[in-house]
């Protein structure tokens, strides 16, 4: 199981995101800092799988992560989205 956090300055406050890739799939939860409990994230939007992209591209570049995964993100991102990433793919 792999687990990505991170957070985002919102007018309600700071806002906490959870991203956990087990048994080939995703699943997201978000949080503000003030709420205790986790809110699942059922459709996930592209927005939110863009910065997910982001956060394993710099860790793929800090040889911390999987190149697969990319992949895997980038399919579903044009299956779904129908974007295309590019510019960091080399």
């Amino acid at each position: 199981m792999e687990a990505h956090e991170w957070r985002e300055k919102t007018e309600e406050g700071t806002r906490y995101f959870r991203a956990t890739h087990h048994a080939g799939g995703w699943k997201f939860q978000k949080t503000l800092k003030t709420d205790p409990d986790w809110e699942q994230i059922p459709h996930p939007d592209a927005e939110l799988w863009m910065t997910l992209r982001d956060i394993l591209w710099k860790r793929y570049q800090r040889k911390r992560g999987s190149y697969a995964i990319i992949e895997k993100i980038d399919k579903l991102l044009e299956k779904d989205f129908g974007i295309k990433p590019d510019g960091d793919n080399e």
